[in-house]
């Protein structure tokens, strides 16, 4: 059994503790902090619902926490501008941790937390959970067993809506010192995808931004065509404009000898599954397609108990997790190349030393 704390009680924090209910066996909820002591409470209320005897503390100050409870494992869900310090803090008192995407705003902060997990040899994952969607599997299999042949391009488009409300309630969200835009807040996860599916290896991207229509400081659309090592192209539509609410998110990927879409409001739909071995191999897409497939109940999906699971399994067998510090970093670093192609308008190059305070004012001319 591992001894589990959560940092931070918003808006995801109720997949974390899913995650800990679902994977009970392995761990043990000890502690719950945030700065704002109701929120904690509501977050061990949800969890003693399933486990009424459970003790978990709960604290307004995450250093404090780690003083006394001294977690094998941290789970963090705070503002994506505090996930760098919270993570380095963690990972210097021993903790294995588990951090909320964006893993930070920079590419130097995720360099120095993939630097400090090494370091102190602890384990460091990013929860980029669509991974774990079955459909998303199913299609990471067909290209490893190399059915694609070629990758030649692939597309990722994120339609959503994030209304003023939504920011409203946390001012922190569209600031480029806490969160970036929409690119970063709610499609990194199909960023992720797109560049995991593509060989992990883009080389440029050329981007076009806009803030169209929200009261915030970032972005809330973008567009961006992303040049990748071994010849592919992949192409980027994200935005929180849509009207009147959240249309769908959806991976395309495109080879020689295969074609697959995956959609529905996040990634969890087979809608294109063709193959030219397709016969031979018994998986022709009337046979694989279920027209009767629904979509989850939340954007998030069902992933983050799967990747809670992997990450143990990843100390158990000292290995990296699949969604490893350097494998999260990859999203991160395309989205900051966008934000410096916007900045500069010229193609930018990766790696990219870039951050969103560079960002400051660049819709306010």
């Amino acid at each position: 059994m591992y001894n589990v704390a959560l940092i931070g009680c918003g808006r995801i924090s109720f997949k974390h503790i899913e995650g800990f209910v679902d994977n009970a066996g392995k761990l043990n909820l000890t502690a719950v902090c945030d700065p704002v002591k109701k929120r904690a409470e509501e977050k061990v209320s949800e969890y003693q619902k399933k486990f009424p005897d459970a003790a978990v503390a709960v604290y307004e100050d995450y250093r404090e926490m780690l003083a006394k409870q001294k977690p094998d494992i941290v789970t963090i869900a705070t503002e994506s501008g505090k996930h760098f310090e919270i993570t380095v803090t963690c990972l210097e008192a021993g903790c294995h941790v588990i951090c909320e995407k964006p893993m930070a705003l920079s590419v130097k902060d995720a360099d120095k937390m993939i630097a400090v997990a090494k370091k102190n040899k602890r384990k460091l994952a990013v929860c980029f959970q669509n991974r774990f969607n079955a459909p998303v599997q199913k299609l990471r299999t067909a290209l490893e067993a190399g059915r694609f042949g070629r990758i030649l391009h692939g597309m990722v488009q994120i339609r959503w809506n994030r209304n003023e409300a939504y920011y409203a309630e946390a001012p922190w969200r569209g600031t480029w010192e806490q969160d970036g835009g929409t690119l970063m807040n709610q499609c990194t996860h199909g960023i992720d995808l797109l560049q995991w599916i593509m060989g992990e290896n883009a080389v440029r991207v050329q981007a076009q931004t806009r803030r169209f229509m929200r009261p915030i400081e970032a972005e809330d659309f973008g567009a961006a065509i992303v040049e990748f090592k071994n010849g592919a192209v992949g192409i980027i539509e994200g935005t929180a404009d849509i009207f009147p609410t959240n249309l769908n998110e959806t991976l395309s990927i495109f080879g020689e000898k295969g074609s697959v879409v995956i959609g529905g409001l996040a990634v969890n739909k087979l809608e294109t599954w063709r193959f030219a071995d397709a016969n031979s191999v018994g998986d022709t897409e009337d046979k694989i397609l279920n027209p009767n497939e629904k979509d989850p109940p939340t954007v998030y999906g069902f992933g983050h108990s799967v990747l809670f699971k992997d990450f143990i399994n990843s100390i158990e067998s000292d290995r990296e997790p699949l969604v490893s510090g350097e494998s999260g970093k990859k999203a991160l670093e395309i989205i900051l190349a966008i934000y410096k192609s916007q900045k500069t308008g010229k193609p930018a190059g990766l790696p990219c030393d870039f951050s969103t305070l560079k960002m400051k004012g660049i819709f306010d001319k």
